[in-house]
């Protein structure tokens, strides 16, 4: 099956150098152009100039190393880095011990006085990093910090006479725009590709928890390119290519870049801060779908809907209940899960911030004051549950969660419902997404505590309509709505 990986890992921040006598270091200066591209149809004659503007920017990035465990560099495990390229069946024979293993990628030079962005996975476990610029200089690269999160690393290289690329606005690119991808593929020397924008706001492109808002494009992208530039046709930087979603392994034309707004606030954060810190709301979300606003009785087509609220985090503080759906958050419409959670990781923690929710039906607006993500709270998008056809919940059998089961379930103390134990196969139920040791915790905004809360909560039910069941299983806690008959 075709398919990517990042790895998420625990962040390295290294000093960005020295600081001033109050110990804050200097910000990023680097060349910005934000002004609109001309978005002429006509199509040149050539890129020719554009190439020669952007190459000297753009470099080779030699990686030796091992990690302590024994496993190769470039990513925690050989697998995922090759499976990137290769597809999620990729597999790699048994490969001697060496005493050093090495990779390629691709680095964009954002500063004269030499930082350069990169991915996280080209440099991850790295011992020696070799940068080759364009006019054949080999200079030793140091890292100033990754972000495991994002795919994105931050090197610093000491030289002179430094040609550094022009960031544009990423927000302002448009699906459709024409862009170059410019990296070394394979190892091979700098390779120029051209494509357009097939799409923006990608996300769930990798496994893991990662803070994910791809650029999408059709310019060709292989192995080596990572970390390479992606640049609109005035030559300024868009976005740094990351992966590929391939069967074959070759370019099929569905590649992704990290935007050069959220490579921009990772390089700010690991120069100024020396880590990237993260907003932290407290809540589990999971986008709303046609089904679950139709159970929610909301006249909504898109927003994050609130599934848990954490104990003592900003959200509770802040007055957020499970079930609201946010719409806004710091005066910019939610449409999904994915996007409320890339917008709170953004926001500085401490920052006062309105959020509007619709909370049966009724907008409320609330404030919130949010708290540093740590590494054992980061949020976590719930999965989409598609729904059924016919009746609800009938074919779903149903125990009290004794201690017995959840010892074997490993279902926490906190967790208080009633155990599925058996959903037939050819059930609404099923069709939706329950399953046999799924724990129910609500039918219709209604607490299950036992046998006997299930009864009553479901017996004359049926028939039409939604059912609204809020589960909790080994993947954590989310809605499902359950469609009951044609009604």
């Amino acid at each position: 099956m075709a398919g990517t990986a990042l790895i998420a890992s625990v962040t390295v921040a290294l000093s960005a150098g020295s600081g001033n006598d109050n110990g804050q270091k200097p910000p990023l200066s680097i060349k910005t152009d934000n002004a609109p591209i001309d978005r002429d149809p006509k199509l040149g004659n050539s890129f020719a100039p554009i190439v020669q503007k952007v190459i000297p920017s753009v470099v080779q990035v030699d990686v030796t190393g091992k990690s302590d465990n024994g496993k190769s560099l470039g990513s925690s495990d050989m697998q995922d880095q090759l499976r990137r390229f290769f597809g999620r069946g990729f597999q790699i024979p048994e490969q001697p011990e060496m005493p050093n293993q090495k990779a390629l990628g691709s680095g964009v030079i954002i500063s004269t006085d030499g930082y350069i962005l990169t991915n996280n996975h080209v440099v991850e476990n790295s011992k020696t990093i070799q940068v080759t610029l364009s006019d054949g200089r080999k200079l030793t690269a140091k890292v100033i910090g990754t972000d495991p999160q994002t795919d994105v690393a931050l090197l610093k290289i000491d030289a002179t006479n430094l040609e550094p690329v022009t960031l544009a606005d990423s927000d302002s690119a448009k699906v459709g725009d024409v862009v170059l991808a410019i990296g070394d593929p394979f190892g091979i020397g700098t390779t120029v590709t051209e494509g357009i924008i097939s799409a923006k706001n990608r996300t769930r492109v990798t496994s893991g928890d990662s803070d994910e808002d791809f650029i999408q494009t059709d310019a060709a992208i292989n192995p080596g390119n990572s970390g390479g530039a992606l640049v609109d046709i005035e030559g300024r930087l868009i976005g740094i290519n990351t992966s590929i979603l391939s069967r074959s392994g070759g370019n099929q034309g569905i590649g992704f870049a990290v935007p050069t707004n959220l490579c921009r606030w990772v390089a700010d954060s690991l120069i100024s801060k020396g880590k990237v810190e993260r907003g932290y709301l407290g809540v589990h979300i999971q986008t709303l779908t046609p089904e679950l606003a139709k159970a929610f009785k909301s006249n909504r087509v898109q927003g994050a809907v609130v599934i848990d609220v954490t104990p003592n985090s900003a959200a509770e503080q802040a007055g957020f209940k499970s079930g609201d759906v946010v719409v806004e958050f710091n005066n910019r419409p939610i449409e999904s899960a994915d996007q409320l959670k890339l917008q709170v990781a953004e926001t500085p923690p401490g920052s006062a911030i309105p959020v509007q929710v619709d909370r049966n039906g009724q907008v409320m607006s609330l404030n919130v004051t949010l708290k540093e993500l740590s590494s054992d709270a980061l949020a976590k998008n719930e999965p989409n549950v598609s729904r059924g056809e016919h009746d609800a919940l009938t074919g779903v059998e149903v125990t009290n969660l004794d201690r017995d089961a959840r010892d074997e379930l490993r279902v926490p103390n906190t967790v208080r419902g009633t155990l599925i134990t058996q959903v037939e196969p050819s059930s609404p139920a099923y069709e939706a997404g329950l399953r046999e040791n799924d724990v129910i915790l609500e039918i219709n905004r209604q607490p299950i505590q036992s046998t006997e809360d299930f009864t009553k909560a479901t017996t004359g039910k049926g028939g039409s309509g939604e059912t609204l069941v809020k589960i909790w299983n080994q993947n954590g806690t989310h809605y499902v709505a359950v469609q009951e008959g044609n009604g």
